[in-house]
C-alpha cells in the first residue's frame, strides 16, 4: 500500500520535473538562436563549444533544482492547479535569465557535456541533438485522469482505485477530493463480458433501472374456490382446515465459502450472511407460513439468530444437525397456535460398517395435529405427517440417495400409520438432489422402482455418465436385511407387531414337553442308574412329537425380498408441475453455474392421474389433503435476467416452495 501511495504521488511529480528540463532547454535552444549572427549556430547545435554562459545556466538550474526538489512532495499533493502555477513560474524564470545572455553565448556546448549533464539530472529520455530534429514522441502507455478518492479508514492518506471504475461506474468530480490514476482503456461494447459462464455470452443483462423484485416477481396460483376465514377454515362444502407450507434451502454460510467458485458472478456484499439473514426474515415474514422446512441450515447460526427469530415470529423449531463434523442439517419449525405437536423423529442415513449408508446427510419427521378452534363444537381432524430431508449431492451415487430415501420412507410410514393400518395425510419435502422424472423422482411418486442393473448416475439424473468406460450398477439386493428396512420401505417391527401379551405357561403346557423327541433321546455321557436312566419312556397315544417346531414360524418372523424392485404404499405426488405453460419453459428451483434446474419438492398424499396432461395445473385427484394454491415458480431465462442465484432480492440458490393445502374437519 505504501509503495502503491509513493507511485502515485511521486510518478506525476517525475513527469512535471522533466517536462520543466525540456522547457529550460527549449528556451534556452531559442534564445541562442535569436541572438546568434554565426552561420554555424543553425548547424550542429549540439557541437557548440563550452562557454562562459554554461556555466551561468547551470549555476541556475542547479539552483532550481535545491528549491524546487524540496517543494516536490507538497506540490504534487495540492493537484493539477498547484502544478501548473508552479510551472508557469518556472518557465517565467526562464525567460528572464535567457533574456540577459551576451554575445558570449553564440559559443556551441559540447554533445559529452550535454550528455554529463542529462546523467546528473536523471532524465530517462534522450534530449534531441539536432535543431531539425522533430520535437520528442508522446509517451505510449495509460492515461491520466482524475478519479474521485475511495480511502478506507485505516488508509485516510491512500486512495484507491478498482480497475475498470471509469468505465463502470458514473460519478460526480469533486475538485476538493480528487486523486490522480491510471485510466484504464475503455472495453468495447461487443467484448465486454456480460455473463460470467462460458456458452452464454449472447445474453443481454437486465436494465439497472428495473427493480429485482420485477424481475423476479412470482405469481400466487389459487386452486380454491372458497376463501378462508379469520380462523383459517373454508365453507364450501364443508369446512376445511387450511394451512401454508414453505420448504427453502436457504444456504449454509460455511458451504457456499467451501464452494466460492460457484458464486464468482455475485458481489461479496450480497454473499455477506448479515445481509443473507436480513433478506431471508424478510421473505419468512411476507409468505407468513404455517409450517416452515428448511434444509443446509448452519448450526451456529440456527441457535444464535434464526432459532430467536423464528420464535419470536410464533414459531416452534425443531432441529437436527448432520452427523459427523458437518456444520448444517434440517430445521422443521411450525406454529404452535395451528398445531400441536404429537411425535418428532429425527432421521439419521448413516450406518456404521454400511459402505452404502457411510454418508452424514439426516431428515426430521414431525407428526402434527390441526388446532381447531373450539366454537365448531366437536369436530376432529387427521393428524399431518410432515418429513423434510436434504439428499445426498453427488449425482454418481444413485444407490446412496435410493438407500436414503428408503429409510426416510420406512420412518414416515411407521409415524403416519394409524391403528387400521391406514395412513394419515402426509406432506414430503426437501432437497432431494433429483430432476424430475428421473428414476428417483418416479419412484416417490409412483410407488415403485426397479432398479437392479440400472446406472448409479441414472437414479437422480443430474447429470449424464454414460459415456464413461466404468459405471457403478445397482445390484439387489440393494441393502442387506441387517438394516431391518423390508423391499416396501417399512421396518420389519412394522410388518410383524410385537404380540400385546406375553405366552402363559400352565401346567398342561409343560407336560406336553414330556414325551417329545428331545426328552426321549438318551444324552451322550449319561449316567447309567437303575430305574433312573436304564429305562426308554414310552410316548402314548395321540402325543405329539414336536412342541417347538409348531411355533417356530411365530418366533421367527421372515420377511420376503423381491428381486431389485422397491416399493412403498403412500401415494405421494408433487405439488408442482415442473412446466411453465405461459411461457413454455420448464421451472427452476435452483441455478448452479448459470444452469437451471430443479431439485426441490413437495409431494403430499394424494391419487395422481395415470394420463395427465403436462399443461394441466391438477394432475392429482382430491383426498384427505387437499391443494388450495402454489406460489409459482420461475423460468432459466428469468434467472438469468436477474444474474442468477444468490442475487440482491433473493439470498439463496435455491428458490422458496410454498403451497396451500387444506383438511376436512369431520365429526366425531
Amino acid at each position: 500500500m505504501i509503495a502503491s501511495c509513493l507511485c502515485y504521488l511521486l510518478l506525476p511529480a517525475a513527469r512535471l520535473f522533466r517536462a520543466l528540463s525540456d522547457a529550460f532547454f527549449t528556451c534556452r535552444k531559442n534564445a541562442l538562436l535569436a541572438k546568434s549572427s554565426s552561420p554555424q549556430v543553425e548547424g550542429n547545435f549540439a557541437m557548440a563549444p563550452r562557454g562562459p554562459d554554461q556555466e551561468e545556466c547551470e549555476g541556475l538550474l542547479q539552483q532550481w533544482r535545491e528549491e524546487g526538489s524540496n517543494q516536490v512532495l507538497s506540490t504534487a499533493s495540492e493537484g493539477p492547479l498547484a502544478d501548473k502555477g508552479l510551472a508557469q513560474s518556472s518557465l517565467a524564470l526562464l525567460m528572464d535569465n535567457s533574456g540577459e545572455q551576451d554575445a558570449a553565448s553564440e559559443e556551441k556546448w559540447s554533445s559529452r557535456q550535454l550528455s554529463d549533464l542529462r546523467e546528473a539530472e536523471n532524465l530517462d529520455e534522450p534530449f534531441p541533438e539536432m535543431l531539425g530534429e522533430e520535437p520528442l514522441p508522446e509517451i505510449e502507455g495509460p492515461m491520466w485522469a482524475a478519479v474521485p478518492m475511495q480511502t478506507a479508514p485505516q488508509y485516510a492518506d491512500c486512495a484507491v482505485l478498482p480497475m475498470g471504475a471509469l468505465a463502470a461506474e458514473q460519478w460526480e468530480e469533486d475538485p476538493a477530493v480528487v486523486a490522480w490514476s491510471i485510466a484504464p482503456e475503455p472495453m468495447p461494447q461487443e467484448e465486454a463480458p456480460l455473463w460470467p459462464f462460458e456458452g452464454l455470452g449472447q445474453l443481454q443483462p437486465p436494465p439497472m433501472e428495473i427493480p429485482y423484485h420485477e424481475i423476479l416477481w412470482r405469481e400466487w396460483e389459487d386452486f380454491s374456490t372458497t376463501q378462508p376465514d379469520a380462523q383459517g377454515l373454508e365453507a364450501g362444502d364443508g369446512p376445511q382446515f387450511q394451512f401454508t407450507l414453505m420448504s427453502y434451502n436457504i444456504l449454509a454460510q460455511d458451504l457456499m465459502q467451501q464452494s466460492s467458485e460457484l458464486y464468482l458472478h455475485c458481489h461479496p456484499d450480497i454473499l455477506n450472511w448479515n445481509y443473507r439473514f436480513a433478506n431471508l426474515m424478510q421473505e419468512f415474514q411476507h409468505w407468513d407460513p404455517d409450517i416452515l422446512c428448511l434444509q443446509e441450515v448452519q448450526e451456529d447460526h440456527y441457535w444464535e439468530q434464526l432459532e430467536p427469530s423464528l420464535r419470536m415470529m410464533g414459531f416452534t423449531c425443531f432441529y437436527k444437525r448432520r452427523t459427523g463434523c458437518k456444520t448444517d442439517g434440517c430445521a422443521v419449525c411450525y406454529k404452535p397456535t395451528r398445531f400441536r405437536l404429537l411425535c418428532a423423529s429425527p432421521v439419521e442415513y448413516f450406518r456404521p460398517g454400511l459402505e452404502l449408508l457411510n454418508r452424514d446427510n439426516v431428515g426430521l419427521v414431525l407428526l402434527l395435529q390441526p388446532l381447531v378452534p373450539e366454537g365448531l363444537g366437536q369436530v376432529s381432524v387427521a393428524p399431518l405427517c410432515v418429513a423434510n430431508t436434504h439428499v445426498l449431492y453427488n449425482p454418481r451415487r444413485g444407490d446412496v440417495k435410493l438407500a436414503q430415501m428408503a429409510i426416510l420412507l420406512a420412518e414416515v410410514d411407521k409415524v403416519a400409520r394409524l391403528s387400521d393400518g391406514s395412513h394419515c395425510p402426509i406432506i414430503l419435502c426437501g432437497d432431494l438432489n433429483s430432476v424430475p422424472d428421473s428414476p428417483l423422482y418416479n419412484f416417490i411418486r409412483d410407488g415403485e422402482i426397479q432398479y437392479h442393473g440400472m446406472p448409479a448416475w441414472k437414479v437422480s439424473g443430474q447429470e449424464d455418465f454414460s459415456h464413461q468406460l466404468y459405471q457403478r450398477k445397482l445390484q439387489a439386493p440393494l441393502w442387506p436385511s441387517s438394516l431391518g428396512i423390508t423391499d416396501c420401505c417399512q421396518y420389519v417391527t412394522s410388518c410383524h407387531p410385537k404380540r400385546s401379551e406375553r405366552r402363559k405357561y400352565g401346567r398342561d403346557f409343560l407336560l406336553r414337553f414330556r414325551f417329545c423327541n428331545i426328552a426321549c433321546q438318551r444324552p451322550v455321557g449319561l449316567v447309567l442308574m437303575e430305574g433312573v436312566t436304564d429305562t426308554k419312556p414310552e410316548r402314548p397315544a395321540g402325543w405329539a412329537e414336536s412342541v417347538l417346531e409348531e411355533d417356530a414360524s411365530e418366533l421367527e418372523p421372515v420377511f420376503p425380498r423381491t428381486t431389485g424392485t422397491i416399493q412403498h404404499c403412500l401415494h405421494l405426488t408433487s405439488v408442482y408441475t415442473h412446466f411453465l405453460p405461459q411461457h413454455g419453459r420448464p421451472e427452476v428451483t435452483t441455478m448452479p453455474l448459470g444452469l437451471g434446474t430443479t431439485v426441490d419438492y413437495i409431494f403430499f398424499s394424494a391419487e395422481s392421474y395415470e394420463n395427465g396432461n403436462r399443461t394441466d395445473q391438477r394432475l392429482y385427484g382430491d383426498g384427505t389433503l387437499k391443494l388450495l394454491g402454489r406460489l409459482s415458480l420461475l423460468s432459466e431465462e428469468i434467472l438469468w435476467a436477474a444474474n442468477g442465484l444468490p442475487n440482491p432480492f433473493c439470498s439463496s440458490d435455491h428458490l422458496c416452495l410454498l403451497a396451500s393445502f387444506g383438511m376436512d374437519v369431520t365429526a366425531p
